[in-house]
């Protein structure tokens, strides 16, 4: 059975393997806070059918309770460890069965397993707030293993820690003209797909959404970083088939083990 990857904008995908459907990091505002979506109709109420969701991080375009309460009644929610604290909004998720993870922690749903590792992110919930949380990426292990890296720099132990994949979801940009630490481009993107060396890759993490009234400062960050990461991938990981997804766009991948 192959493994079937949506994206929806943003960092929000859905990952279908083995009968189950998993949602990364359910972004699906029109506006949030100074930013706008400028690319890409907002996703369907289908995109928000999902047996569990996945959140990275505190980040509000990552850990957004608008879109957690769309959800569907019982979905499974993993968040990382120590958010509720940190984000008290999510303690009204009545209808959801969330779950704390760290670096780490396995988690089954259904014939998938979901394992948490780390990222190399400020885990604040920005820009109140002391609480702390792990930053977070994801490893779903089923028919495919797919790495959904949230959020993350590189880091030494990247290729140690995520271990091997079949398909990695990777950012490849942000929602304005400049990435803090903590963040990868599309010439670090493409050099954790060296490390990684995964069968497959799709950019995900740009082109959605930029902060209003700035179209004109440095528009390029947020058009050119999906074609860049294509062609910085051909030089650095050639042996990776690159799938550059438009907003809403499916791609089903064969794996052989």
């Amino acid at each position: 059975m192959p493994v079937e990857i949506t994206w929806w904008g943003h960092a929000t995908c859905t990952v279908a393997d083995s009968g189950v459907r998993l949602l990364t990091d359910p972004l699906f505002a029109r506006r949030l806070a100074h930013l706008r979506r400028r690319r890409g109709a907002l996703p369907p109420p289908g995109a928000r059918r999902a047996d569990v969701a996945l959140v990275s991080h505190l980040h509000a375009d990552h850990l957004h309770v608008p879109s957690l309460m769309r959800l569907a009644e019982g979905t499974r929610l993993l968040v990382p460890r120590g958010a509720p604290r940190a984000v008290p909004g999510l303690r009204r998720l009545a209808h959801l069965t969330v779950s704390e993870v760290a670096p780490g922690d396995r988690v089954t749903v259904g014939d998938v397993v979901v394992r948490a590792v780390p990222a190399w992110h400020d885990g604040r919930r920005l820009p109140l707030g002391p609480h702390r949380s792990p930053a977070l990426g994801y490893v779903i292990e089923g028919e495919a293993r797919t790495y959904f890296a949230g959020d993350t720099g590189l880091f030494d132990a990247m290729e140690q820690e995520v271990g091997p994949v079949d398909v990695a979801l990777l950012p490849v940009g942000g929602w304005g003209p400049y990435l803090g630490t903590g963040h990868l481009d599309a010439g670090r993107a493409a050099q954790a797909l060296a490390r990684l060396a995964p069968r497959s890759a799709v950019p995900v993490h740009y082109g959605t959404y930029w902060p209003i009234g700035m179209d004109a400062v440095r528009p390029h960050e947020f058009h050119a970083p999906g074609d860049e990461f294509v062609r910085l991938a051909a030089e650095h990981a050639p042996d990776v088939e690159v799938h550059r997804l438009v907003h809403g766009e499916s791609v089903r991948l064969e794996v052989a083990r």
